[in-house]
């Protein structure tokens, strides 16, 4: 017997298929030892000595593949091409021989770079060893990362508060973010005018010319800054006599986009479909391990992680044949297209991704796939082929335009362009980030000398904008351009910047939270080197060098840590006011906006004599005045109430009117912990936080008094006619009776909430169908709703996790939108029936479906009250910190379900009586460093 290890079921699944009788197939689940997150894991001082842990999880699985290999003949490593799973091989072949299983048996590496029958028994008869440069450049970037975010994450959680962790790569991409806010925010936009001619040919057909010179001198797009010089022009011109002063045609060829790398990949998939990073990622993890299509398991990408753009020659082969057989002869280049890219950090897979067989169109595999693998599939595959497709051509017209205007002669030029054969658009046009397409339609036919009519004459003004902000795509663009990370790890590194609370997407666009800016600016003040662009670039390039056998790793790691260890002592008694002054300093013109009346933007505008600064609380940072206590105004970070701009001499106080009854004025502020509405002034002025369903941009005066004059009654209580209120608290919205307290729903206003919603609240509330974790839910009475049809009673409970319907030992949830006091019998046994056939079926599957548990039953990722959960059967496990629920593989879930399960079935051991002892007992032998350490004598103490 052969045993063939993989890192996933999913693709151990599919090989199983391809290899047959003699071959076992084992997944390791991804790595199976990692450094614990502990002091001496990387011993700088014992030469970068590296200490691994195998946890539960791992090692489990690790006993099943030891107790296979310890049978079989040859053992094949067959984990991805790339660094991570040469690591992997690595890790699983160093366990073996930790728990001598392996004897003589001949171990052997296999690499393929698509999973396919061919591709993989291709690479049986073609084993190697494992290549140790790789390996070592894995060893090298674990041990910086540890080394990184292990001494580096403490010094931020002594110095700012609320910070959560700094790594080698997160940090630098954080920076981009945090320095292009900086960009927006410095930026002084600037007027301009554009003159544009709208005229007529002799023919009477229309056309558009801009401005382009005058007197002989070349007028660029910013020059005419000002109305009266843009006045001047347009008078200038309605005098003028038009004529054509010359026609250019050019021939031009636009050639396509080679096929996908990593990066290109996740920037296209974000243009065009959407998707975050991570989420592209997964689903082309899932293309590439297989999916059923046709009754057999396939996989129908090549390998995902790639920054080569070339295609193995039958690939090209087949594309052409494709081509030929949809578009037509004229779309197929006389020779094969070769594209070639130098990459800063190119990772060990030798070709693009591409779909394993291009014959395979989108709509062959549609009914195999998920809506969103179908959608990623389709653009791989559109690309691939377009990437052999005839380049389009096209023709480029530029009409040279003067006008006569008295003494004056004014040049105009209108362009355009038209697609005389579409060549790869008829299939494919790649997406653009941030850019204008200025390239016009066709131009009417005209001559030399030709003259015009003039129709009008626009005069329209302008402002220059600041730089966008990164995208998902485009940040992941300037990562690649700088050298920064590597493309197999830049969804992670995006997906951490969320997590963390760094950064946060607002219409797709990432916006650096005041959190993260502090970390920056902490960062590029103390540790500037290593949150450096070329820096960080340089560090990659060595690591490129080790895995091509051309540097020591260890010395890679000796050098930086020479440099980095320097740093880290060098800020051990550094002061809070040092860091603090820094951080004022390079945060100005964020936290401390200019004033339009130029007055000093850091005077206090409540104390007057105060200076304002930033100051480090226990929940974070927030700006205080310089003369605390006596004067305690606080504000967010951020200055972003309504109209505060306006109000220079009362920072972070937006006016949004009077009390018509009390005639107080009505404020909107930031506090330490957000936006609230004020009324009036004095020493316990009424206040009240603004509920997260209200953008304080849009608050309204209306607004501001419904909120200020709560608690308000809304109805009366249908059995004890006592008044039913609706209230802000410490956690939110609320209804209450009595000492009754319900939360109001994200969908639910509490300024609009009805009466028959407050009863329900209520009521749900009092008979325990909430599931409120510290009600009481336990003791509640369930409700009885009827005789199921086979007999015995239904009735809706409360759980721990929300309300349910039992019957008998079948115990269903209710979906969420289901109101568990109106629910009916009928609805009721249709939950019953539900369950009952989700545990062999995934027809009435709850949550996002997984995949299929390799013990059989679906695995599903569902929405808990406390959180994003995975669920089989009668088993569900939390998402741990890190992970999502959008991006949550099927490997993930499985371990999660299996550490579940495996803590459920630990107990402590049972306590047995022990005898007295006869004499007094020597002390166990003490443990240093894994290594018992034997017992003096007491002849030897003595001495």
């Amino acid at each position: 017997m052969n045993v063939v290890i993989v890192e996933s079921p999913a693709k151990a699944k599919t090989i199983t298929k391809y290899l047959g009788k003699g071959y076992e197939v084992y997944a390791s689940y991804g790595h199976v030892r990692d450094l614990p997150a502990k002091d001496g894991s990387v011993d700088p001082d014992g030469d970068f000595a590296m200490l691994w842990d195998v946890d539960s999880k791992s090692a489990k699985r690790l006993a099943e593949i030891a107790k296979a290999v310890k049978g079989a003949r040859r053992i094949i490593l067959a984990t991805d091409p790339d660094r991570e799973g040469e690591a992997i091989s690595w890790h699983v072949l160093e366990v073996l021989k930790a728990k001598k299983v392996l004897g003589a048996k001949p171990v052997e590496r296999v690499v393929f770079n698509a999973v396919t029958k061919s591709a993989i028994l291709e690479a049986i008869n073609h084993p190697r060893e494992i290549d140790a440069a790789l390996v070592d450049a894995y060893l090298a970037r674990r041990a910086l990362d540890y080394l990184v975010g292990f001494n580096l994450s403490p010094v931020l959680w002594r110095k700012l508060p609320g910070a959560r962790s700094a790594g080698r790569v997160q940090s630098v991409a954080l920076r981009l973010v945090c320095d292009r806010e900086l960009e927006i925010e410095k930026f002084v936009s600037r007027e301009y005018w554009s003159i544009m001619a709208h005229l007529k040919t002799r023919a009477g057909a229309p056309f558009v010319a801009r401005l382009a010179g005058a007197d002989g001198q070349r007028i660029n797009r910013l020059d005419i800054s000002s109305e009266a010089e843009a006045a001047a022009f347009k008078a200038a011109l309605d005098a003028a006599k038009f004529s054509v002063a010359g026609i250019e045609a050019k021939p031009a060829k636009r050639h396509p986009p080679p096929p996908f790398t990593t990066s290109t990949l996740q920037q296209e998939a974000s243009r065009k479909l959407g998707f975050a990073p991570a989420r592209t990622m997964q689903l082309a993890q899932r293309l590439y391990e297989g999916a059923e299509i046709g009754g057999e398991a396939v996989g129908l990408i090549t390998y995902m992680r790639t920054d080569a753009v070339d295609l193995a020659p039958e690939a090209i082969a087949s594309a052409r044949n494709v081509i030929d057989k949809e578009f037509g002869a004229s779309y197929v280049p006389k020779a094969p297209r070769k594209y070639t890219v130098k990459a800063k950090n190119a990772q060990e897979a030798h070709e693009a991704i591409r779909p394993t067989e291009l014959a395979r169109l989108p709509r062959h595999v549609s009914s195999g796939l998920e809506p969103d693998q179908r959608r990623l599939y389709e653009l791989i595959w559109t690309r691939t082929v377009a990437s052999q497709m005839e380049s389009a051509e096209l023709e480029r017209t530029t009409a040279e335009i003067v006008a006569h205007a008295g003494t004056r002669t004014i040049d105009l030029r209108a362009t355009g362009q038209v697609v005389r054969f579409d060549g790869f658009l008829k299939l494919y046009q790649e997406g653009r980030d941030d850019e204008e397409d200025e390239e016009g339609g066709r131009l009417p036919a005209m001559a030399k000398g030709d003259a015009l009519a003039k129709d009008k004459i626009a005069a329209d003004q302008h402002f220059t904008e600041p730089p966008p902000r990164f995208t998902e795509a485009t940040l992941i663009k300037r990562m690649e351009e700088l050298g920064i990370g590597r493309p197999s790890t830049y969804a992670s590194t995006l997906a951490v910047l969320r997590e963390r609370d760094y950064v946060r997407l607002d219409k797709k666009r990432l916006i650096p939270e005041d959190k993260g800016r502090l970390v920056t600016a902490f960062l590029e003040s103390f540790f500037t080197r290593y949150v450096g662009y070329d820096f960080t670039a340089a560090l990659e390039e060595k690591l490129d060098l080790v895995s091509n056998h051309e540097l020591d790793w260890k010395q890679v790691l000796r050098d930086f840590w020479a440099d980095f260890s320097g740093a880290l002592a060098g800020i051990k008694d550094l002061r809070t006011t040092q860091v603090l002054d820094s951080l004022n300093e390079l945060l100005g013109p964020h936290i401390f906006p200019a004033k339009e009346d130029g007055s000093n933007p850091r005077a206090c505008p409540s104390c007057g004599t105060g200076q304002l600064s930033l100051k480090l609380g226990k929940f974070g940072a927030f700006i205080g005045c310089s003369n605390y206590p006596e004067c305690k105004f606080t504000r967010t970070l951020a200055n972003t109430s309504a109209e505060s701009a306006a109000n220079g001499d009362r920072a972070g106080v937006g006016i949004l009117g009077q009390d018509p009854a009390t005639g107080d004025e009505i404020t909107l502020r930031d506090g330490r912990f957000g936006a609230y509405v004020q009324q009036g002034e004095g020493e316990k002025p009424k206040r009240v936080s603004l509920p997260k369903n209200i953008d304080s941009s849009e608050l309204t005066l209306a607004q501001a008094l419904g909120l200020l004059s709560l608690p308000r009654e809304i109805a009366r209580h249908p059995e004890t006619k006592e008044p039913i209120l609706a209230g802000i608290g410490r956690f939110g919205p609320y209804v209450q009776h009595g000492k009754t307290y319900a939360s109001i729903g994200k969908d639910d206003d509490i300024l609009s909430i009805g009466e028959n919603r407050a009863i329900d609240l209520i009521v749900a509330k009092e008979s325990g169908l909430t599931g409120r974790r510290f009600g009481d839910a336990a003791s509640a009475p369930a409700r009885v709703l009827g005789e199921h049809p086979e007999g015995g009673k239904v009735v809706v409970k409360a759980g721990r996790y929300g309300p349910y319907v039992n019957y008998g030992k079948i115990n269903a949830t209710l979906p969420p939108d289901a109101d568990p006091t109106t629910l009916t019998l009928e609805d009721a046994i249709a939950l019953v029936a539900a369950k009952r056939t989700g545990q062999g079926g995934n027809a009435s599957v709850q949550g996002r479906l997984l995949g299929e548990h390799p013990k059989g039953g679906p695995v599903t990722v569902r929405a808990g009250r406390f959180g994003p959960y995975v669920n089989r059967g009668n088993a569900n496990a939390t998402l741990k910190g890190g992970m999502s629920s959008e991006t949550v593989t099927l490997e993930e879930a499985i371990r999660l379900i299996e550490d579940k399960q495996g803590a459920g079935t630990r107990s402590r051991p049972k306590k047995t009586k022990r005898a007295a002892p006869k004499a007094k007992a020597a002390a166990a032998p003490r443990k240093t460093a894994g290594k018992p350490v034997a017992q003096k004598s007491k002849k030897a103490r003595r001495a």
